[in-house]
């Protein structure tokens, strides 16, 4: 059995190891080293060449190294009749909720205010709100959203989330579909977005999205920089719609030195690193997910590509 994987380049030798130590069995060839291409059943991959799926005659099923999977689905010459999976492991999730809840509270603890403070040597106390009283709206309610309320439920934060379709999460109140996203947003004093990126989402964090929530609002950006439309942020957080924002992606990667949002007052910015999916967990996930399918069994957390998810 062989497996391609593809990552970034800094990272590969974790990988590497962790399934030297898990699966032995296993013949990992990294890219771009290919050997037989014909000999290749699976490919765990982030970011690869277009077409390159495409070469591989026998693959039996594609892994992402990531949570999305846009970076797959763009590629038009994906072999769609095969099963894709996306990245679900511990490390993700605990990663991403970690990055989550400290920007949820640096905006509740009016962190930007006081770093302005700070700068300009100003002593003075802002009142404090009581998370009792601050809502937090969290777009997607998936297995990381899901991870991010859990870790938000211990402060006491009144907790709000949006979904496609219907659900019911234990101390949050759900809403689902259009009209309970517009539903939601006036409610919510911190809007978190998770979703994956895809043609319904894409753009999605604009101009009315923002108008929509309560004036002095923040944004926390921890899924797809394609989901903001970044004038329209920049506008509303220019006239005070927006009070901050957390951005982690950007609609350009890596963020040009000329952005504006580089040095924006009020942005807390970081290089899309939120959540890091972690090789030793993640490769566990991925054998445990081969082996599953060796013995005729589904591959768990499997995309439908016409949803996007």
């Amino acid at each position: 059995m062989a497996l391609l994987f593809k990552t970034d380049a800094s990272r590969a030798d974790d990988w590497v190891c962790a399934f030297a130590e898990q699966a032995p069995e296993i013949e990992l060839r990294v890219f771009p080293e290919l050997g037989r291409a014909e000999d290749i059943d699976y490919a765990l991959v982030w970011q690869p060449p277009p077409g390159l799926l495409a070469r591989l005659p026998n693959l039996r099923a594609v892994f992402s190294v990531g949570a999305g999977i846009d970076h797959l689905a763009s590629d038009p010459a994906l072999p769609r009749h095969l099963p894709l999976v996306r990245m679900v492991e511990p490390g993700l999730s605990e990663g991403m909720s970690e990055y989550v809840a400290m920007s949820v509270l640096l905006h509740h603890r009016f962190f930007l205010d006081y770093q302005a403070q700070q700068k300009a040597r100003v002593w003075e106390e802002i009142q404090q709100v009581p998370a009792a009283e601050r809502r937090v709206g969290i777009l997607g309610l998936g297995a990381l959203g899901l991870a991010c309320v859990e870790k938000l439920r211990p402060f006491g934060f009144q907790l709000l989330g949006w979904s496609r379709a219907a659900k019911a999460v234990s101390g949050v109140t759900c809403f689902h579909g259009t009209e309970g996203l517009w539903q939601m947003l006036p409610q919510s004093d911190i809007l978190v977005s998770l979703l994956p990126l895809t043609p319904a989402t894409r753009n999605l964090l604009d101009r009315r999205v923002f108008a929509a929530l309560p004036r002095g609002a923040y944004l926390i950006n921890a899924a797809r920089g394609g989901q903001q439309v970044e004038q329209d942020l920049l506008d509303a957080l220019a006239s005070g719609q927006l009070a901050g924002a957390s951005l982690d992606v950007f609609q350009q990667e890596p963020l040009p030195p000329d952005s504006p949002f580089w040095n924006h007052p009020r942005v807390l910015l970081t290089p899309h690193v939120a959540a890091m999916t972690m090789a030793k967990t993640a490769v566990a996930e991925v054998i445990a997910n081969i082996r599953r399918f060796e013995q005729g069994q589904p591959l768990h957390n499997t995309v439908d590509l016409e949803r996007g998810y």
